[in-house]
């Protein structure tokens, strides 16, 4: 698999043997303990463990790397913009001030709003490394299979596995029409001005537009003569049964959320403060 693109990559690893119906339920237990508090001492132990996961998923790092520098850019943005238009966020969160650096006007820096900022920081560390190795360890009609079986409708599981299958199909197309262009003397290298590079990835766009409403009707039509979504039910070809690990799995992943979720909320609060 290229590092441009998310897509399943076949492995033989301890996530990857665990059924999709597991990884998903683990994700939204996940995904509901990072958004529903703000316990640094959860969020740092969270963090460990999905890097962890991330590893044990023998996924190689330069495999995503493109998909983690544009996170690395939204996360840069997301907290320079939280601090633009509210600076004294931490400070009202907690309910002390402790000036670090006396700044322009309103913006000045507390410790109070950097360890809000570095909370938020930690959130997404926890989500990125699970959703990554969620994507890439799971087959998309295994995957869709999961969603069907906690009770997602077919039709849209369906979809979502026709999304994920057509995420490397768009990278070929682009690939080949970059080459073709090329060929015919459009100047795509790094050296090009990027003006110039991005009236090229124009150039690029519209012949892959055409290519994938081709493709989309092509599919809507195979699927429309076998009659899809005439029953209610529908059996899946990679639904995978659960085996002896995947109960392990799950028991660990809610006793940990359990004890997430106590540790959050046993003062009341879901915010940890070390100012008081």
């Amino acid at each position: 698999m290229s590092k441009l693109m998310l897509a399943y990559i076949e492995r033989q690893s301890p996530v990857h043997i665990l059924s999709g119906t597991t990884k998903l339920a683990v994700f939204i237990l996940w995904s509901i303990l990072t958004m529903a508090g703000y316990d640094t001492r959860v969020m740092f132990v969270m963090a460990i463990l999905g890097f962890m996961c991330f590893a044990f998923s023998h996924i190689k790092i330069c495999e995503v790397s493109f998909i983690l520098k544009m996170l690395v850019v939204f996360m840069i943005v997301n907290l320079v913009t939280i601090y633009l238009f509210a600076p004294e966020q931490g400070s009202i969160i907690y309910g002390t001030r402790h000036l670090i650096i006396k700044g322009y006007g309103r913006w000045t820096l507390s410790a109070e709003q950097l360890f809000y900022e570095f909370n938020i920081l930690l959130k997404y560390l926890l989500l990125v490394p699970v959703a990554i190795t969620l994507v890439v360890t799971t087959n998309p009609s295994e995957f869709a299979a999961s969603l069907n079986r906690v009770g997602v409708p077919y039709t849209i599981t369906y979809a979502v596995s026709l999304a994920l299958r057509y995420i490397p199909d768009i990278q070929r197309d682009w690939e080949t029409i970059s080459q073709a262009q090329q060929a015919r003397g459009v100047e795509l290298s790094k050296k090009a001005p990027p003006l110039k590079k991005l009236r090229a990835a124009f150039a690029i766009l519209l012949p892959l537009i055409f290519s994938s409403i081709e493709r989309i009707d092509t599919i809507s039509c195979a699927m429309e003569l076998r009659s899809f979504g005439k029953h209610k039910r529908r059996t899946w070809y990679a639904s995978r049964p659960f085996a002896k690990m995947d109960f392990v799995v799950l028991i660990l992943a809610v006793i940990l959320f359990c004890i997430g979720i106590w540790i959050t909320f046993k003062n009341g609060s879901r915010f940890y403060n070390p100012f008081t």
